[in-house]
Parts: C-alpha cells; structure tokens; sequence
C-alpha cells in the first residue's frame, strides 16, 4: 500500500526530527552545523547555509541572517541558560532547516506542474510533526522508564531507595536511547543522514585547523567531535540522574511532572559541564565527554567526496553571509 505523498513526508520529517538531538552542535559563537535529509546545514554566528542535494546532482540552497538568542536578550548569556537558550535556538534552526531538505525531497518525489510553485510541507503537518514529536520524546524518556522502574520496585524491594531508583530510571533511559539509535541506523535513509553528519564533523575540523577547506583536506578528519549533539545528549542522560536523585519526591506522577519541568536546568548543568571539559582538556570532566564521542560510532558514518562536497557548499554559503554581515569566524 502506497502511502500519500504528505503522510509519507510527515513520516520521513517525524524519524528526522527525533534525531535533531543526534546531530546538532549548539555553539552560538562557534562553527557547526546539522545533517539534514541529503544534505548539511553550516551555520557560523550570524548566519546559515543549508546544502541539498538533489537526484540531478544540483544543489538547492537557503541562506538567511541568523540573530544570536543572546544578543537578543542578554539574560542567555548567564550560566545554566546560556546552555537553555543555545539549544534552543539551535533546535529551532535545525527544524527549519530539516524543513527545507524535506521540502526539496518532496518536491524531488512529486514534482510541480510547470508554472506552478515547488510543492512544500503543508503547515500543519509541520505543526503536527513538532507536536507529536515532543510528545514522542516526552512519552519514551521520561514516561517509560519511569514506568517500568515503578513496576519493577514492586518485584524487586531493593530499587525501592532514591539512589537506586533514579539509577536503574537512568541506565533503562539510556538504554532506550542506545537501542533507538542502533534500530535507525540500519534503515538506509537515516544511514545516509549519518554519513552526511560525519562529513558536516570532518568539514568543521577541516576549518578549525586554519587549512583551506577542500573535499581532500576535509576527508583526512575525524567524524568524531565533542560538540556533536550526541555527546551533549548522552550527558544529559548521565547527569539526570544524581539531580533527580535529589528531589524528594516519591509519587509516579510527581516524578513524572519533576522531571519535565527539571529538564530545562539539565540541559544548562550539561551545556556548562561540556563547555568547561572542552576548555580543559586534561581535565577529570573532560572524561564524562567521552561516551559521546564513543557513541559516534553509530551517528556518524564516513561520507562520501560528494557528501562532503555539500557540506563544503554549506559552510562556504554561511562564510560568505557571515563576512557580508562584517561577522567574525571565531575558532575555540
């Protein structure tokens, strides 16, 4: 049975959204970027480019002027929601510009009559999709391991103590996070996403290095990096842990409610945590970082010269923006 073209969309638009975690390095004052489907955003601090390539081989392109949350309203530039506002933000760029390479696919799978303007992702599909998402993401990391730890003290007494509790929550989350991301992996789309994840790694690498940024000097790189999405998430996870051990509260529904409304000071904690073991390299924290970067084993794949190609594209259509703007590449 063959799907509508907008049902197939949303489904495609949904499965990339719940990886938009994954796959964002969130840096405002940084290099970074985002895979998206067939293609690479590359933001720099006041600008965006997102790449796509289409079946033709041409790349579709959108570039825009990007204001920093922080410049907006200085309260983000605070510790704890500096980290808030960054991913924030970045989730916000990352949907749009998933939105874009989900528009050219569709636009690819059903082309529009000459003279008529490129198909696009109806609004409420787009509206829809954020929505069913974060209920998706609510609903299997915060409710289902909350509920099975809950059933499982009735069997097991032991997990009946705060510390236990709140551990067994924790690693039954990340259990679910790991086996999410290895199910996903195997399906050639979001395969394809990964490999276009690790040319967007090796593409910035290539350009903190102070080298000129070709597909040559961009393959010698690692696709591993610690401001990747995924390294950020799998702290998160961690940390949850000790601080929802600390809340004394002991109802399924308190918990559940604690931890929603907690996960905004998480996210900051964890965006502080990675930042200070990025500056200090040798640092004990710098080790907290390093699941993360283990972890990329599955999130990023090596790309291919055409895959890192778009990435170039993208990172050379955000510069050229970003030097119009009389904006500075700042490299950490």
């Amino acid at each position: 049975m063959k799907f509508p073209v907008s049902l197939r969309s949303f489904c495609r638009l949904f499965l990339h959204t719940q990886m938009l975690p994954l796959l964002e390095s969130g840096e405002e004052t940084l290099v970074g970027g985002q895979a998206v489907m067939e293609g690479v955003m590359m933001r720099a601090p006041h600008s965006y480019c997102v790449a796509v390539r289409r079946s033709s081989g041409e790349m579709a392109t959108d570039t825009n002027a990007l204001s920093r949350l922080s410049d907006r309203h200085p309260i983000f530039k605070l510790p704890i929601l500096r980290g808030v506002g960054t991913l924030c933000q970045a989730m916000v760029l990352g949907f749009r510009a998933l939105r874009f390479s989900t528009d050219v696919a569709l636009q690819e799978i059903s082309p529009a009559p000459v003279g008529a303007a490129p198909k696009e992702m109806p609004g409420w599909a787009v509206t829809g999709n954020l929505i069913f998402s974060l209920a998706f993401l609510i609903f299997l990391y915060k409710f289902v391991p909350l509920f099975l730890v809950t059933k499982l003290e009735k069997v097991y007494p032991v997990l009946a103590g705060r510390i236990a509790f709140n551990a067994a929550d924790g690693l039954i989350r990340i259990a679910i996070l790991l086996g999410f991301m290895y199910a996903i992996s195997r399906t050639k789309d979001i395969r394809r996403v990964f490999q276009y994840h690790g040319a967007e790694h090796k593409v910035v690498f290539n350009f903190e290095a102070g080298e000129a940024v070709t597909v040559a000097n961009a393959q010698r790189y690692s696709t591993f990096h610690p401001r990747c999405g995924t390294s950020f998430l799998l702290v998160l996870m961690f940390l949850a842990i000790p601080v929802y051990t600390l809340i004394p509260f002991d109802g399924f529904v308190a918990r559940l409610v604690c931890r929603i409304v907690l996960l905004p000071f998480v996210i900051g904690l964890s965006y502080e945590l990675i930042r200070f073991a990025a500056r200090h390299p040798g640092s004990l924290l710098a080790l907290v970082t390093a699941p993360g970067l283990w972890l990329q084993r599955i999130t990023t794949k090596p790309p291919s010269d055409e895959q890192a190609a778009v990435a170039i594209h993208a990172l050379e259509g955000a510069m050229k923006l970003e030097k119009s703007q009389g904006g500075e590449m700042v490299i950490a």
